[in-house]
Parts: structure tokens; C-alpha cells; sequence
């Protein structure tokens, strides 16, 4: 099994979201990182299965949310670089390390 690491940026983007969704429906951010996690899992089993968009960034869906994980595989390790709604600029993952 690879190891995996989530950037800062990452994880800020994952407690944003988790929050905004608590403010929403009590219970509702729970669901939202119980499907993050379903994601991650999917993609420390396969990450090779997921499309690269952006030289070596890859992208896994999160289910039931408007969400997205982008990871790249760094000497057998993967790294999540952020965790975006559908609706933001692109630009901006692209440029994080």
C-alpha cells in the first residue's frame, strides 16, 4: 500500500468544505469527509486508474458532492494537492506544488 500525504492547502480545502457543509445540515459535513475518505482510499488502491488532467495531476470525483481530490504520485508516494468545488477557477490548483 502507498503512503499518502495531504498539503496544507489540501486540508484547508477539505475543512472549508466540511464546515460550510455543518453551517448547511447538522451531520451533513460528516458525510461529505466520510465520501473524501471513500475517494482516498480509492485512490491509494489505484491511483493509476484516475484521468491526469495537468501534466502528472490526476483527479478523483468525491460521490454525492461537487468535489474533486487532485493528487499527483510522488516517488511512490501520493499527494493531494487540493480537494475543489466544481465551480472554482482551475487556474488555481494547477499552480499549487
Amino acid at each position: 500500500m502507498r503512503s499518502h500525504v495531504f498539503r496544507p492547502a489540501a486540508a484547508a480545502d477539505i475543512e472549508r468544505a466540511y464546515a460550510w457543509y455543518e453551517r448547511e445540515r447538522s451531520g451533513l459535513g460528516e458525510e461529505f469527509l466520510a465520501e473524501v475518505f471513500t475517494s482516498v482510499q480509492a485512490v491509494v488502491d489505484r491511483p493509476e486508474a484516475f484521468p491526469a488532467l495537468h501534466r502528472l495531476t490526476r483527479r478523483a470525483l468525491v460521490r454525492r458532492f461537487p468535489y474533486a481530490l487532485f493528487f499527483r504520485v510522488v516517488d511512490e508516494q501520493i499527494v493531494f494537492v487540493a480537494c475543489f468545488h466544481f465551480r472554482r477557477n482551475p487556474g488555481v490548483w494547477k499552480r499549487r506544488k
